[in-house]
Order: C-alpha cells, then structure tokens, then sequence
C-alpha cells in the first residue's frame, strides 16, 4: 500500500504499532508491524502502556510546557517578533499569517493523534488482560480515556471537524479514516469517555504522592465542565441552557472536591513554587517534570529568561526570553501583584522588553545547565472559580458570578469588583461583569496556556475580529493586527492531511 493511502500521516504511528493481520492471499500487511498480542500479557504491562500516553503530554509539540506556540502566541499575551528564525513558519502563528504547510503546526497535529493512538493502544487490548484486581483495570481504562477525551478537547477546538479514532487500527483500517467527523460527534465522544471516567472508575478525588500528575476524579470533572461549556458557547445553541447546566454540575463537582477552605489560604506564589508543587491544593492535575534530570527537567525557567536576568534561572541566557505583549502588559491593573510575580523588564540593550518570570526554579538542584523542577500545571482551582464566575454569569446569576470572581481577586489582594467597579480606569476598560471575568482570568491565568481558548469562548467569530481590530498595532510589535480575519477561528488543516483526501479532508475556510 502506498504512503498516498494512508489517512493522515500522524496516523502512521498506528502502523509500527498495530497488531498483524490475519494472513490471507488478498490481505494487505504491514511486515513492519508489532504484533501487540505478545506484549500486552500482565497488568504491569498495561501500566506501562499508560505511563506512555502521560509521557507522550510531555512533548512541546503536544501540550507541555513548551507548547505555548499553539495557544498563547496565538492570542493577544505572547509572540515573536523575529520572523526570519525557522524559515519564519513561529512567527505565522502570532502573525495570523498561518500556511498549512507550516511544519510546526503539523507536528502539534501529529503529537496530538500519537498521544489518542496510545490511548486507543490500551483501551483496544485491556480486555486481553487477566487482572485479580478489578479496580486497577477500570483504573487503567479511565486513565486512558481521560487522556483520549483531554487530546480530542485541543483538536476540536483548534480545528473544528477531526477525524475521529476510537480504536488501534491495523495497517488496512487506515484509508476508513480519512476524513474530518462533525464536532457534534467528537464532542459526544470527549462527554462519553469523561462521564465513564467520572461514574465508573476507582479514580480518588485528587492524586498525591507518587501518583500526582495522574488523572484524577477532580481533573474529570474539571474538564468535563470545561468542556460542556465551550459546548454552550461555541456550539450549536439550541442545547445552550443544558450544555451551561450541565457545565455547572460538573465544575461544582471538582469545586467541592478542594481540600482547602477557601482560596485566599493559599498564597498566588505558591501555585508556581517548585518546593510546593507536591503539596498546594490548588493544583488538580500536572505534567510532572523531574529537578536535576538532563531528559526530565523542565526548561521553561531558564527557555523564558531573557539576556542579562537571573531572576527565572540560574543558566546564563541570550536572547529575548518568553517575549510579552505590552498590550497584556497595559492590561494589569496599578498594583496587581501578580504583575510583579509573571513579568520583568529586561534592560539589557539587546532586549528592551518584557519577559515571562512566573516560571522560576534557581535552586542549586537545577544548576547552571537550568534543569529545573517546574510543573506544568493543567488544571488549578482558579481556574475552576473562573469558569463557575463565567457559567453563572451565562446562567443569569450575576450575584453569584461576582462571589466567584471576588474569590481570586481578593486572593490577589486586589479591590472586589463592587469596589473596582467605582475606579473610572477600571470600568471604563471593563464595563461588564463579562468582560471583568475575561480580564481576571488574563491575569490571573497569563502565560498558562489558557488566554486563547477563552478568547474563542467569550466571543464569536465576528466579534473577536471586531476585538484584535479594537487594539493598537503598537503593542504587538512586528505581528500585524490587520492579518487578523475570520478564517483564524481555526487552525488551516496540514496540507500534507489535506492533500490525502481534499473532499473528506476539506480545508477549513479562508486556506484554500
């Protein structure tokens, strides 16, 4: 079979992977192929299946620390300004100015389907599996669900319609998956697995110990209530007052699952404190990165630090560091100090900018070489009391969405909105609950991975053409606003998955 045929070309990880066919004349096999059968025999051998998918997250094409290309320099808080490095394929993003036979956009779209292909490796061959314990097998299947419906999440947003796999393929499954499924029925897929997950697993509430950075109940609920939001608001709104129902449930779930009392207990600080990241009750779910180890370490400290600054790092740097948006910049209020915590100025000559400093590891563990233990935090409760301020303010309850609202805002030692409210420079630039709650989540969330995705979900196509054209060209340096259309809703889909099939694998519009 000729590489033309093959669906898409992340999915030819599922050829290396696939179980061989039964032999017959006609039959078509890949001689390439691992024959499954034989390695999945133990449980232990299916744990290690799963240790796969998590560490397939770790990846910058995928969504690990480094994966902010795909996000946030998507949106209005980073990008670059040096459109010549890499052939200029980074600057596209930030530039709104995206090819779909930009590499790096292939690669996240290939990252994504490797990380479902392992899932669908586990859930396609447990049941070949004897297990004396049940419970650890649900485990198993809810971990890999969990993690399946998470990767579905980022696709269907990034790129609307998707193919869709549900199963490990062999070599002559591929051509019946070239093509993009409804969002309708990804979502369908993304709410079944998670309500599996959530009604039929031994999953605890929250993962401690050695087992944090696994899937937990709490992780469940939060991203199915994440999920039935973007339902409502970017969807088909005929379910809106369900989907924002359904949303409620779900986010209160893992709201009522915290282990803290109220969230001024814990100190801003210590949600990126490395010393911590095993102990802060705000964090719900994590991709866990290893102080000290040349391939486990985290590098977002010292990859953000910029030329002449040793605040993120004890590694000597050049260059410019996570390069910030002064627009985000001029959106922190007078004495915010989360400003204070996530951003610096950077005075030497070669920079003269600002730069992300919410990510910091100087401990001697990390060294020089900034092999740091930094985190990377998914899921925090912040972000939970964001999205239950959001839900109720959609639901009509506007009371209620400023008690959750003034929850992370007295945490940050900021005024309550009622107060905020009476400063004219606050108003004047947030004249709605809607868009306090959007500014809060920007400061509170910046740099995290977020800022897009909230974007998408606050306003409609037309009307985020409108916001982007509201700003000033001067605080997005060499980014052109004007680029900025309807057709950057979503991602172009990779020319090379285009090409395979351009009727079932239909470009999205504005790429063509």
């Amino acid at each position: 079979m000729k590489n033309k045929r093959i669906t898409m070309a992340c999915l030819a990880v599922f050829i290396v992977l696939s179980t061989s066919c039964q032999k017959s004349f006609l039959e078509q096999t890949n001689p390439n192929a691992i024959n499954l059968d034989v390695n999945f025999k133990a449980p232990n051998d299916v744990l290690l299946a799963v240790n796969g998918i998590y560490q397939s997250l770790r990846s910058s094409n995928c969504i690990g620390e480094d994966s902010g290309l795909w996000t946030d320099e998507r949106s209005d808080d980073t990008g670059r300004n040096d459109s010549q490095s890499n052939a200029g394929e980074p600057f596209q993003f930030n530039n709104f100015s995206l090819l779909p036979s930009n590499t790096y956009l292939k690669s996240h779209w290939v990252a994504l389907y490797q990380t479902i292909t392992r899932a669908n490796i586990v859930l396609s061959n447990i049941d070949k599996v004897t297990f004396t314990d049940a419970n650890l097998k649900l485990q198993y299947t809810a971990e890999a669900k969990f993690l399946r419906a998470l990767m579905y999440f980022h696709l269907v947003r990034k790129w609307g319609d998707v193919p869709l796999v549900t199963k490990q393929l062999a070599y002559v499954d591929l051509p019946d998956f070239t093509f993009r499924e409804k969002q309708a029925t990804v979502y369908a897929q993304i709410v079944a697995d998670l309500s599996d997950v959530i009604n039929n697993s031994p999953l605890p509430n929250l993962q401690t110990g050695a087992n944090i950075g696994h899937a937990s109940k709490a992780a469940a609920n939060t991203l199915l209530g994440q999920v039935y939001l973007t339902m409502a608001t970017t969807q088909d709104q005929t379910n809106r007052q369900t989907n924002l129902t359904n949303a409620k449930t779900y986010l209160m779930n893992a709201y009522n699952m915290r282990t803290f009392t109220t969230l001024s207990t814990i100190p801003y600080t210590d949600v990126f404190d490395v010393a911590k990241k095993s102990t802060c009750a705000e964090l719900i779910f994590q991709i866990v990165y290893k102080q000290g180890d040349v391939t486990y370490s985290s590098d977002i400290a010292a990859n953000n630090q910029a030329t002449g600054e040793n605040i993120n790092s004890q590694k000597v740097v050049t260059g410019v560091g996570g390069n910030v948006t002064h627009d985000l910049i001029n959106e922190y209020e007078t004495n915010d100090p989360r400003m204070a915590f996530s951003v610096k100025y950077a005075n030497a000559s070669s920079v003269k900018d600002w730069f992300i400093t919410k990510f910091r590891d100087t401990s001697p563990a990390a060294g020089t070489l900034g092999y740091g233990g930094n985190d990377w935090n998914l899921m925090r409760y912040a972000d939970v009391i964001l999205m239950l301020a959001e839900v109720n303010l959609y639901l009509g309850d506007e009371a209620t969405a400023t008690q959750y609202l003034d929850m992370v805002r007295t945490r940050a030692g900021m005024p309550t909105y009622a107060t905020s409210m009476t400063n004219t420079s606050y108003s004047s630039k947030f004249p709605t609950l809607k868009l306090a709650i959007l500014h809060e989540r920007r400061v509170e969330l910046a740099f995290e991975h977020h800022r897009w995705f909230d974007l998408l979900r606050f306003f409609t196509t037309d009307e985020l053409v409108t916001y982007f054209k509201s700003k000033s060209q001067a605080d997005f340096g060499a980014a052109q606003l004007s680029n900025f259309s309807t057709k950057d809703r979503y991602y172009p889909i990779p020319f090379d998955e285009y090409k395979l099939d351009p009727i079932k694998m239909y470009q999205n519009p504005g790429y063509n």
